[in-house]
């Protein structure tokens, strides 16, 4: 699996009861050959993703793609890729609503 191939195959992985109500923009800044630009939206009980970065984001996310698959596949612990900088993210509290609806704990 790559990060592209992770956050593409959200929108059909996601619940809409799981997001009513909801709304924000994130910005995955992944680098490296795995990596890329990508921007997530959620509104109207919809998820929608686009490469590039679009948009105000509410949070940024930024790791090498082989720590974002890492973390996506669960053999890189969230916790322990934030504290160790394996992983940035610009708004914990934003990142901590969606993560276990988007997979990622």
């Amino acid at each position: 699996m790559t990060s592209r191939e992770f956050l593409f195959a959200l929108p059909s992985k996601v619940s809409p009861a799981a997001i009513e109500g909801l709304e924000t923009v994130f910005h995955f800044d992944l680098e490296g050959d795995n990596g890329g630009q990508f921007t997530i939206r959620v509104a109207d009980q919809k998820v929608t993703v686009e490469d590039g970065l679009t948009d105000e984001p509410k949070c940024v996310v930024r790791a090498t793609g082989d720590n974002f698959v890492g973390l996506a596949s669960g053999d890189l612990n969230p916790m322990m890729a934030v504290l160790t900088g394996k992983v940035k993210i610009t708004n914990q509290g934003e990142m901590l609503k969606y993560a276990k609806i988007f997979g990622l704990m």
